[in-house]
């Protein structure tokens, strides 16, 4: 049986209008000649498994494990645009996020500070803030202290919270929660955005040939376009797809590359 999921953005308060926009693009697949498409989309914990089961049809990953431990094993369909502060045309930038009331003006502020980070295989909680302030890194440290939070919410909590004084926050999960959840996140404001990077992209099996991609893409296209969904669109802040050539992700191993080369592999 075949398999999907969109895990990247599943907050609970999105899950019914995320599950609705699925509906109808299966509808969009089935209409395209796609077989056994599921008829509801799974809400994954364990985000490996899911892209890496037999049969997966359709899911949303992260930039940084498909050029890292997913490469080669999920295959390309197209990157989603969102109508959000810090995205382009099928692009993404994270939100550097402190407390309101902290002392902090400027990211070289942050030296000896204690950072929230989601995922050390995220590109906007990890690899994007690694690159920010690689250029102020000394011996290869920054920070006195990084915390791994396991979720973007988490990071957010533990900044607000005083647990941590900054994290890097994908600016459509920060605009989610601005809409979502604004009193988790009142008393913190943004104090720089990252580089500019592609955005968080739909995946499908490492095995699925070439007629398979062509007809998801043009099922995520219709599903971009239908009127009867509109409404759902705007719930989920999705603005369109794009195709982005092969090359496109290599800017995420540049961006790691770049602090490797600053002498700043990891964050610390």
């Amino acid at each position: 049986m075949m398999r999907a999921g969109l895990p990247m953005y599943d907050l609970p308060e999105l899950q019914a209008v995320t599950e609705a926009f699925w509906n109808r693009l299966a509808s969009h697949m089935r209409a395209e000649g796609i077989a056994d498409v599921p008829a509801r989309i799974e809400h994954p914990t364990d985000y490996d498994a899911h892209w890496l089961e037999p049969g997966l049809l359709l899911s949303q990953t992260c930039g940084y494990p498909m050029r890292h431990r997913l490469k080669g094993r999920v295959t390309y369909v197209a990157t989603p645009s969102y109508a959000v502060e810090g995205c382009g045309r099928g692009t993404y930038r994270s939100a550097i996020v402190v407390r309101v009331d902290a002392p902090i003006r400027k990211l070289d502020d942050l030296r000896g500070a204690t950072a929230a980070f989601n995922d050390m295989q995220s590109q906007s909680g990890m690899n994007a803030l690694r690159a920010a302030v690689a250029p102020f890194s000394r011996e290869g440290r920054f920070f006195d202290r990084v915390i791994e939070s396991g979720r973007h919410e988490a990071s957010i909590r533990a900044v607000a919270d005083g647990e941590a004084d900054v994290a890097a926050i994908d600016c459509v999960t920060w605009a989610y929660l601005e809409r979502y959840r604004p009193s988790e996140v009142a008393a913190l404001h943004v104090l720089d955005m990252t580089a500019e990077m592609p955005g968080l992209p739909f995946v499908t099996a490492g095995d699925a040939g070439e007629d398979l991609v062509a007809k998801l893409r043009a099922a995520l296209t219709e599903s971009m376009l239908d009127p009867a969904i509109a409404v759902v669109r705007d719930a989920l802040f999705l603005s369109g797809i794009v195709i982005l050539p092969d090359d496109a992700y290599l800017a995420i191993d540049r961006m790691a590359e770049g602090a490797v080369a600053r002498g700043y592999p990891q964050l610390a």
